[in-house]
């Protein structure tokens, strides 16, 4: 697995990685991730067609998602202690 491209964004860190074929783009906030594999064949320009994919609509969803995944892991948590 390699990375091809990082995207810098204030909220998370977003690296786009190459692997069998497949982009794997990658979300990351504190200790928790989101992942997603695109087949390079299903993806026009390459890396560039992965940039176009990842627009501010689709980043500020996974933002939302990033809360209440946190939400659900403290809860989690609190029922564990």
């Amino acid at each position: 697995m390699r990375i091809v491209a990082e995207l810098p964004h204030p909220e998370c860190k977003i690296t786009i990685f190459s692997m069998n074929n497949k982009y794997i783009v990658k979300f990351e906030q504190g200790n928790l991730e989101q992942t997603f594999k695109l087949a390079e064949i299903d993806i026009l320009n390459g890396v560039n067609g992965v940039f176009e994919i990842l627009d501010e609509t689709f980043i500020s969803k996974i933002i939302e998602r990033f809360v209440v995944m946190r939400a659900d892991f403290i809860e989690a948590y609190n029922r564990y202690n």
